[in-house]
């Protein structure tokens, strides 16, 4: 199996990874982690969206089935839920979440058209690791870390190199991994047991604490205790248990 690794969702070449690709995305803090934890709480589904425009417009369709969240350059849209992982799960059970953020969401958009998509986070890995084995069907398995606003996230970086982690303990065969996924690998098998301290003092983490959410944080900083794995069909995230 080969395992590529891209820093940012700017990265992402839409015409080569059309059909013959798995592609993972990370967004740790916050986007895929609060995707986990909505579906892990029994939200129907996740419906990424580019923008608030889209969002507004996408939720027309659902109803009073779906609810808003998002947010823009870290700050919660106007009239639309907040979307913090251990806020939202208590509002979104029987629903369909119409999500929009600055990272994840976009990634997770500009990968659709890839053969497989799967959202992970440090919440769900090892579900997720199951899930790509199991569907593995001998394409490259590229890993997408969200990244901010162009820039290089070590959370994702963090995060991706947990997956990689999990990905060589289950999987039997051999991995063949390019540098920047070894790299990961590396990283997060040195600070394995420092999980919190490295969302933390991560540029958004370090954001976070100071507006007040420390806690979600420390939220998804825990490792795989959520088994659900979040996979795009026809643009929608939905659970695969």
């Amino acid at each position: 199996m080969k395992v590529h690794l891209l820093l940012t969702k700017e990265e992402i070449n839409i015409e080569k990874i059309m059909s013959d690709k798995t592609v993972v995305i990370f967004d740790i803090l916050l986007a895929t982690s609060t995707i986990a934890a909505s579906l892990s709480r029994n939200a129907k589904s996740v419906i990424p969206a580019i923008n608030e425009e889209e969002a507004r417009k996408l939720v027309c369709n659902y109803e009073e089935t779906a609810v808003l969240a998002g947010e823009f350059n870290g700050n919660t849209i106007e009239g639309f839920l907040d979307p913090f992982p251990t806020v939202l799960i208590e509002q979104v059970e029987g629903k369909d979440v119409v999500l929009s953020t600055t990272n994840g969401t976009v990634a997770i958009r500009k990968a659709a058209g890839a053969k497989k998509v799967w959202a992970a986070s440090l919440l769900n890995a090892d579900m997720v690791v199951e899930k790509v084995i199991e569907n593995y069907e001998g394409e490259t398995v590229l890993l997408v870390c969200s990244g901010s606003a162009g820039q290089f996230s070590l959370e994702d970086f963090y995060g991706a190199g947990f997956f990689i982690s999990c990905l060589h303990t289950k999987y039997s065969g051999p991995l063949q991994l390019t540098d920047s996924a070894f790299a990961a690998k590396l990283f997060y098998e040195s600070n394995k047991e420092d999980s919190k301290w490295i969302l933390a003092s991560s540029r958004v983490g370090a954001t976070l604490q100071k507006m007040g959410y420390l806690s979600e944080v420390e939220y998804v900083s825990q490792k795989n205790i959520i088994q659900v794995a979040p996979y795009v069909k026809d643009g929608i995230v939905l659970p695969c248990r």
